[in-house]
């Protein structure tokens, strides 16, 4: 069965920076981006099943999307085999694309900012992406350290076709924590590709995340640090992706770059002035440093 949902999403909201992330973070085999459509598509998990959904802006009317006064929609196409909860993949599809956020409000905090004040001007309405899935998400964070984002999806594929499940649409949804945490190290480090103390880290967070650890227990930060290959970034990076809109990974290098501080302790003190909206100031940071155009020679 295939539903479509239209989701009003608030203005201004800059989608062009969003389908970059996107982009540039499609695992294959769990999602598919197009870019000439902007459409991305991704199989997700629910109460009642399995579910491929596909998104699109409605009207990408500048290169951006970032426009102001004009009503803008989210569409999204719900393909399903079981009785998947169609209110709960919208809910789902609001949490990860941050479709709920005031902008307006985020925007005025930074646009008297020398530093973000013109990224705002360039990108309004940057939203911060999420997540549908928080053990794939950190399972992919964990597989991209030290390595390229490529890599990574690189990596995260080769779990999805090893041990995903079927998903309407042709995709399959990211391996539970069960099932990774079935599987010997030694296979997974076979199966991903990666070394073997990446494959510790990984096999570890199954087998926690089997256990009952989740991220809406008070525990979640310290039960996570305390596993091999997890440090203060990843943790602070998911903290990011599952929500937390005062997230900040200050030892991040792209972000020390951004600024020009040598120490996530400088990069810490650069950023108490934008509480409590640090997770859309480095947002921000990354966009400019990864997504933007460079500019004209000319």
């Amino acid at each position: 069965m295939i539903t479509t949902l239209r989701l009003p999403v608030a203005e201004p909201v800059a989608v062009g920076p969003m389908l970059a992330s996107l982009r540039s973070h499609t695992v294959p085999g769990y999602e598919n981006h197009d870019s000439t459509t902007g459409t991305h598509r991704r199989a997700i998990r629910t109460n009642g099943g399995a579910a491929h959904v596909a998104v699109r802006f409605d009207d990408p009317a500048t290169p951006d999307g970032g426009r102001r006064g004009d009503a803008r929609q989210l569409e999204v196409h719900v393909e399903t085999a079981g009785r998947v909860d169609v209110e709960e993949v919208g809910e789902t599809i609001r949490e990860w694309l941050d479709l709920d956020v005031d902008p307006s409000v985020v925007d005025a905090a930074f646009e008297l900012d020398p530093v973000l004040g013109p990224l705002v001007q360039t990108h309004p309405g940057l939203r911060v992406v999420g997540t549908t899935d928080w053990f794939a998400t950190a399972v992919s964070t964990v597989l991209g350290q030290q390595v390229s984002a490529a890599a990574a999806c690189t990596f995260s594929g080769r779990l999805v076709a090893a041990f995903g499940d079927d998903a309407p649409g042709g995709l399959r949804c990211f391996p539970t924590a069960h099932r990774l945490a079935t599987v010997e190290q030694s296979d997974l480090r076979a199966v991903i590709g990666t070394t073997q103390s990446r494959a510790r880290t990984v096999s570890e967070l199954a087998r926690v995340a089997a256990d009952g650890v989740a991220p809406e227990q008070p525990s979640f930060a310290a039960d996570l640090l305390a596993l091999p290959g997890i440090g203060p970034w990843t943790v602070d990076y998911l903290a990011l992706r599952l929500g937390d809109r005062d997230a900040y990974p200050s030892g991040d290098l792209v972000l020390r770059r951004a600024l020009q501080v040598e120490s996530a302790r400088e990069a810490a003190e650069r950023a108490e002035q934008w509480r409590p909206w640090r997770a859309y100031a480095v947002t921000h940071l990354w966009t400019h440093a990864t997504y933007s155009p460079p500019p004209s020679s000319a």
